[in-house]
């Protein structure tokens, strides 16, 4: 590590990333370190993180060479692994550099990715998180963390209470995070397909969806309760000048990965199935600009209902969204 207090970059401003990078910022700002750097592909998604102190960096290479430890929040392992090949080939010394990936990606990934910086006497954590947009605000995201131990240490103080509540550490195997991420998955998108049957259920039975809404947070939880918001707010099928709150192509990315694990492994997922599947037939229907939640209008068709409700957009172009191309986290 170059000096006690390591100069820390940041890359991805999506949904996730920001408010992620804010509250890292913020926590480096009270305690009197440098600033954060930060760059992005749309470098202009970092304005309100500039306002805060933090400084732009117009390339990803220039990033790198200029900090010890840097975060990563990116839509897939496509942009990550185009991010670390640019990282070699663009550094002349990565030695003792960390890097750190708070993505949902496949183990295989980083596990590649690990050995890669290896080489360059780099190292590659994983650490994903649990939680939406709203909570990345708040700072109360949950973290997996895995692989080199010392480097494990030296980031924990800049993710415990600063942009999550807990972090779970799941030992030296770089990819073990990211297969707790991909479980932990199945639970939400699984739980999303549920919540979404049982207000189909609410409506077509004319028990309303008010009611059904306050048993599933009271009896299930905030995080059950935010979903079924999601659906009864309209959220799930946003305006098309507006950014999903995370979009649905990620969540079938994330789904693809369990289900490819699943296949490799000989084992079945057929709730995640399901949920893929109908996660699959809203993006054909209603396009890109929709919520991960959005398989409740596939339910609600389904159901003889329209896939739109009350709440939501009433129809909409397909098309590719901002949030597709920066975006990046947990369902």
């Amino acid at each position: 590590m170059a000096s006690e207090k390591p100069q820390i970059g940041w890359y991805g401003l999506g949904s996730m990333g920001r408010p992620m990078a804010e509250n890292l910022q913020r926590h480096l700002a009270n305690n009197h370190e440098r600033p954060l750097i930060y760059s992005n592909r749309t470098l202009s998604s970092g304005e309100t993180l500039k306002a805060l102190g933090a400084v732009p960096a117009a390339e990803f290479t220039d990033l790198v060479k200029r900090c010890d430890i840097v975060f990563t929040m990116i839509p897939n392992d496509d942009v990550l692994q185009r991010l670390v090949k640019l990282a070699i080939a663009g550094s002349s010394e990565l030695s003792n550099k960390i890097f750190v990936d708070c993505s949902t990606v496949h183990p295989d990934t980083i596990k590649k990715l690990s050995s890669d910086l290896a080489k360059h006497e780099a190292v590659l954590l994983s650490a994903p998180v649990f939680g939406g947009p709203s909570v990345a605000g708040t700072g109360g995201l949950v973290f997996a963390i895995s692989g080199l131990e010392s480097a494990c240490l030296a980031v924990e103080k800049y993710i415990t209470n600063v942009m999550g509540r807990k972090l779970i550490n799941c030992g030296e195997n770089a990819s073990n995070a990211s297969l707790l991420k991909i479980g932990g998955n199945i639970i939400t998108i699984s739980l999303m397909e549920a919540v979404g049957e049982a207000q189909v259920f609410a409506e077509k039975t004319g028990l309303g969806t008010e009611a059904m809404e306050q048993l599933i947070t009271e009896s299930f939880g905030a995080i059950a309760g935010g979903y079924s918001k999601r659906l009864t707010s309209g959220i799930y099928a946003p305006p098309l000048d507006t950014r999903p709150g995370f979009g649905i192509s990620l969540a079938i990315k994330d789904a693809k990965h369990a289900l490819s694990m699943g296949r490799e492994h000989d084992f079945k997922l057929p709730g995640l199935e399901l949920a893929d599947k109908h996660m699959k037939a809203a993006r054909d229907y209603g396009g890109e600009c929709l919520d991960s939640s959005a398989m409740y209008g596939i339910l609600r068709q389904q159901g003889n209902l329209s896939f739109w409700n009350e709440n939501s957009r009433q129809g909409g172009e397909y098309g590719e969204t901002k949030d597709t191309k920066d975006h990046a986290g947990a369902v």
